[in-house]
């Protein structure tokens, strides 16, 4: 792609876990990159020196227009939002109005500022309690959970406008992402995270003293859950070829599934944990969680034919390898109190 259609770019939520990979690979492609994070999840150390990062909130319209005038900003990753899906329960509406009422503040802003390229970040949980495995992007999406109907209606939001104004967008629906940057760079540094491979990893660096299966009884072939884990730079790449196809045809918006299409379940992921630190990780087992779905596998062949993606960390090891690696480089930057 030539230089001149590599325009700025902001990215939403860059200071988080997926958001900085993200920034990373547009950086080593040579993009102009800004962030935009409230730091209520995301940390400044996540964003590379280089990188212009603006300490507020999507939902504040003066500072989104001051950043698009000052950036020229032409394209926006929005990865910014609340992701817990318990929590999400509990709390529907701060959901909907932190993903769902800020993301049309976001794109109403994005559209008054010139900007003509949106690239979302999605979920499976868009597609709920799934009757069908793997799931392509075709499936009914009838989501289980407030968080799966925020990032839903963001969605719709979405296509409705680009049917009305100049601009056009990518939905990613991500599985479960996974692993680091390779060099160490960044990864998930969320304190009381509660995703798997990286509680894993915390336990098997001495951080919590073990592992909770939330439910054995889902019916799969051992009873846990089976997850569809993507590495985040494999995800954070497809965003950088996503970017490009919505400016290659302006005219032209997508969906697209991220995964690899291949699932493992949590004692599948336990046991490589176990082998990839020579370590047996202690599991305590608990009933199941509100809102789990037994399995998510995607069917990613959409996004394989569209663009020329190739995984480059397609390996459950290697992703808790790469996770291990930034757990341990996370003691360092943040030393236990």
């Amino acid at each position: 792609m030539s230089s001149h259609q590599k325009v700025p770019v902001l990215v939403t939520g860059g200071a988080g876990y997926i958001g900085s990979h993200a920034v990373l690979a547009l950086k080593d492609a040579g993009w102009d990159v800004a962030v935009i994070d409230n730091l209520s999840t995301g940390f400044a150390f996540a964003v590379p020196d280089s990188v212009p990062l603006y300490e507020g909130d999507i939902g504040d319209t003066a500072l989104l227009a001051r950043i698009f005038a000052e950036r020229g900003t032409a394209a926006i990753l929005h990865f910014a939002g609340s992701i817990v899906v318990p929590e999400s329960v509990e709390r529907p509406l701060d959901y909907y109005h932190n993903n769902t009422a800020k993301s049309r503040t976001l794109i109403e802003a994005a559209l008054a500022g010139g900007v003509r390229h949106i690239i979302f970040s999605s979920t499976a949980a868009t597609y709920g309690a799934a009757q069908v495995s793997p799931i392509g992007e075709d499936t009914p999406t009838v989501p289980i959970n407030p968080y799966g109907w925020s990032k839903l209606m963001t969605e719709q939001m979405l296509a409705d406008a680009a049917a009305a104004h100049p601009f056009n967008y990518g939905v990613l629906r991500y599985f479960n992402v996974a692993g680091a940057d390779p060099g160490a760079r960044s990864g998930q540094s969320t304190a009381g995270a509660t995703h798997l491979i990286k509680v894993a990893c915390e336990a098997a660096t001495g951080k919590r003293a073990g592992v909770s299966v939330f439910g054995t009884d889902f019916a799969t072939p051992d009873g846990t859950g089976v997850r569809d884990y993507i590495h985040v730079s494999d995800l954070a790449s497809a965003h950088v070829l996503a970017l490009e196809a919505l400016i290659a045809e302006p005219g032209v918006s997508f969906t697209m599934n991220c995964g690899y299409g291949r699932g493992f379940s949590v004692l599948e992921v336990l046991d490589a944990v176990d082998r990839v630190t020579g370590q047996t990780i202690a599991r305590s087992f608990e009933p199941r969680r509100a809102g789990d779905p037994p399995e998510l596998v995607s069917d990613p062949s959409r996004l394989r034919q569209a663009l020329p993606w190739q995984p480059r960390h397609d390996d459950l090891d290697r992703i808790i390898a790469d996770a291990l690696q930034w757990e341990k480089r996370l003691s360092e930057i943040r030393p236990a109190h």
